[in-house]
């Protein structure tokens, strides 16, 4: 195989090979992840490789890239390449073991800040990387975050996120499937999720990178079931969310409409809503508790 590197000496010359050979194998973003990967190698930012152009490459810096692109050639997520990920300006460890953040979840981030009472318990169902609990706890002192995971492998990524961005004495972790592991008395003002929501047996839209790569404990429903998560959530929240507390959560194609479907149902709920992100694509729901 020959891949970028082989004959380029220089910043430039190597990037504009990277990003070529990306783009033949149809990687998405190929010049991003080209910037990002050469970036990792020399430990550069982005702009500072842009002010290096003739900075030239030994054959130790050259190897490293051309190793790191042939992975992000067969598709592995270019976030688990470089070990950290940014989220609404934070940057977090991740691994195979948790989802890349996106930016859609940065917007439900946004709309839990604007949710959550001053002093407020919340609780993130599914916390992965800790990215929510985190950003939440991080843009809001007052808050106290319970944040729960079924995978030991995610917490261990989320503990170090919590320990890097100072915020253990008001994140507490716990391992179990959403409601499980949470205390019997626990009662929150506000609660979050990013839960699984994509049917194994129909991953429509999925990308290719994230269907091969990223967890499928944190990807896909029970099969043919697309709210088995959100029931096994909706299901607690009758003695875990207070009265006048508002459950938030992030969905997508195939789910949003019938987890919608089942918050307006419950007795329990009102105001229920299914907003857009900045896509306009029906990403958000909402409900308050009666």
């Amino acid at each position: 195989m020959t891949t970028p590197g082989d004959t380029a000496h220089t910043v430039l010359s190597v990037l504009r090979g990277a990003e070529q050979w990306l783009e033949k194998r149809g990687v998405e973003a190929p010049k991003r992840s080209a910037e990002l990967l050469l970036g990792k190698v020399l430990g550069l930012s982005r702009l500072q490789l842009y002010l290096a152009h003739d900075r030239p490459l030994d054959v130790g810096e050259r190897t490293a890239l051309r190793t790191l692109v042939a992975r992000r050639g067969d598709h592995e997520p270019v976030a688990y390449l470089l070990g950290s990920w940014s989220f609404r300006g934070l940057e977090l460890e991740v691994s195979p073991a948790v989802l890349v953040p996106r930016p859609e979840t940065e917007e439900l981030v946004e709309l839990a800040l604007a949710l959550a009472p001053t002093g407020g318990l919340v609780a993130d169902l599914g916390t992965g990387s800790g990215a929510i609990a985190i950003a939440l706890a991080v843009a809001r002192p007052d808050l106290r975050v319970v944040a729960v995971d079924i995978s030991k492998n995610a917490l261990a990524v989320a503990a170090s996120n919590v320990q890097r961005h100072g915020v253990q004495a008001r994140v507490t972790l716990l391992h179990g499937s959403f409601w499980e592991a949470v205390p019997a008395d626990a009662v929150f003002d506000l609660v979050v999720s990013n839960p699984p929501y994509i049917d194994p047996q129909r991953p429509d839209g999925l990308a290719a990178d994230v269907k091969a790569h990223e967890p499928p404990l944190a990807l896909f429903t029970a099969p043919g079931d697309v709210l088995s998560c959100y029931r096994a959530i909706v299901q607690g929240l009758p003695t875990k969310l207070r009265a006048g507390g508002w459950f938030c959560a992030e969905t997508g194609l195939g789910a949003s409409g019938p987890a919608r479907e089942l918050l307006a149902a419950q007795p329990f709920l009102t105001a229920v809503e299914l907003r857009q992100d900045t896509a306009q694509l029906e990403r958000f729901l909402l409900a308050q508790r009666v």
